[in-house]
């Protein structure tokens, strides 16, 4: 084999390599790709999981706000309440348990909404005020048929002005949600507007039971 030769074939074989080099470089970002495209659904069940669970979460603190009512609801409708009088457009009471799961529903999906939302200063104080309406309605319950039962006027009284704190710790939290999500806000006002209604009721009661 002469020198040429051996040189034309040296040459070969670098252009076959060279040609052949970013073949092979191109695999550890291909299996790359494919791997990010593997995680991105797990990613995404795990975030849909976490949310349900959120979800659920919300409806449960409420379902327990309901389930603490109804113990001091319970031995009061039969008795106390049964008794007082009552103004004309008081509802049956068949109808309050139906309305308040309709709307302990609707503001669990709202605060909900909200906490999906961007990390904010906005949705901190959205969610801060949420819990604190949530603990004043937890609070009128026992207020008004516990303290209605056992003091007469004077613990309907006491409810009537817990029940107008709530009423405008509810507008405040709908401006809040507002801020950070219309939709969420939208969904508290068929609660602002019952809180309204019961109040009436509350005021009521408390001028007749005199």
């Amino acid at each position: 084999m002469t020198t040429g030769s051996l040189g034309s074939t040296a040459r070969s074989t670098r252009s076959a390599y060279l040609s052949a080099a970013p073949t092979n470089s191109s695999a550890p970002a291909q299996s790359s790709g494919s791997r990010a495209a593997t995680a991105q659904p797990v990613r995404e069940a795990r975030q849909g999981i976490r949310s349900a669970l959120v979800l659920l979460a919300f409806i449960g603190i409420a379902a327990l706000v309901a389930a603490l009512g109804s113990l001091a609801t319970g031995p009061a409708i039969d008795g106390w309440y049964a008794e007082t009088a009552k103004p004309l457009w008081n509802p049956p009471n068949a109808v309050f348990g139906p309305v308040w799961t309709v709307l302990y529903v609707s503001m669990s999906v709202a605060a909900w909404l909200i906490w999906r939302g961007p990390d904010s200063d906005a949705r901190s104080r959205a969610l801060r005020i949420y819990v604190v309406q949530l603990a004043i309605n937890a609070l009128w319950t026992p207020a008004f048929f516990g303290l209605g039962a056992l003091l007469g006027a004077p613990g309907v009284w006491i409810a009537l002005v817990i029940i107008v704190v709530l009423d405008f710790v509810i507008l405040a939290t709908i401006i809040r949600f507002g801020d950070v999500n219309r939709v969420a806000a939208a969904l508290l006002v068929p609660y602002w507007l019952w809180a309204l209604f019961a109040t009436t009721l509350n005021a009521a009661i408390a001028v007749l039971a005199r």
